[in-house]
């Protein structure tokens, strides 16, 4: 990103899930956050040194294998907080050195940058969204016209769909979102594009969209997901 906020959002695509790890860099302090580090440590560290950033925070979406299995080594190398939400913690069970377990709402301060901290439950319990300026890194929530799964242990459809009716109501359109995932033709989009495009943004009532989030939408997607994934609004 190019904005003059006062931080830059780094990505890597690491792993054989294509996940996208992120390092907010707070440009004042040069201290630096490591969203979900995993698969790849000395690549998230070469990237760090490379920017000159100190890492001093790791922010968890949640506490799935491919998004936590660079916590520990991580830890071992850097005196870092770590930050997930309580439910979260709850549900994972994993003891954590210095964890910081929050609610919904809270808010982080890395440097002079701020950022709030959204509880956004559907694919786990305490899955979390971290807003700052005009982005969003969204985690397993919400995808490049997508969605994050919730048939697996913790998921709740039907909390998936009051999450992302929350997102798409309080949320500015040229909201920039940064998903935890390279699952589509491109790797970041805007809240708009998803209220226009995003097929899981257009139910307007819960059973149709559980149906089609747990039965249909696997079986019909495309894989990536492509530009016009989206559908018209669905009763």
């Amino acid at each position: 990103m190019t904005r003059d906020v006062g931080y830059k959002i780094h990505a890597l695509a690491l792993g054989p899930m294509e996940n996208f790890i992120y390092l907010i860099h707070d440009q004042a302090s040069g201290r630096a956050a490591v969203v979900d580090p995993a698969w790849d440590v000395s690549a998230i560290q070469s990237l760090a040194n490379a920017e000159g950033m100190r890492i001093t925070d790791i922010l968890l979406t949640h506490s799935h294998h491919d998004h936590i299995n660079g916590v520990d080594e991580l830890l071992r190398d850097h005196d870092a907080e770590t930050h997930l939400l309580k439910p979260e913690a709850s549900f994972w069970g994993h003891p954590l050195v210095r964890p910081h377990l929050h609610h919904g709402g809270d808010a982080i301060q890395l440097g002079s940058t701020r950022i709030d901290v959204l509880h956004t439950p559907g694919h786990t319990p305490g899955s979390a969204c971290y807003h700052l300026g005009d982005d969003l890194i969204t985690g397993d929530t919400l995808f490049v016209f997508g969605c994050g799964r919730c048939d697996m242990k913790g998921g709740d459809p039907e909390a998936m769909f009051h999450t992302l009716r929350h997102l798409r109501e309080d949320l500015p359109p040229d909201t920039c979102i940064h998903p935890g995932h390279n699952y589509a033709e491109k790797t970041s989009t805007t809240m708009d594009e998803q209220a226009r495009c995003n097929p899981f943004m257009h139910f307007n009532e819960i059973d149709h969209f559980v149906r089609y989030r747990q039965h249909e939408h696997d079986r019909i997607r495309s894989t990536p997901y492509p530009r016009n994934a989206g559908i018209e609004s669905i009763s």
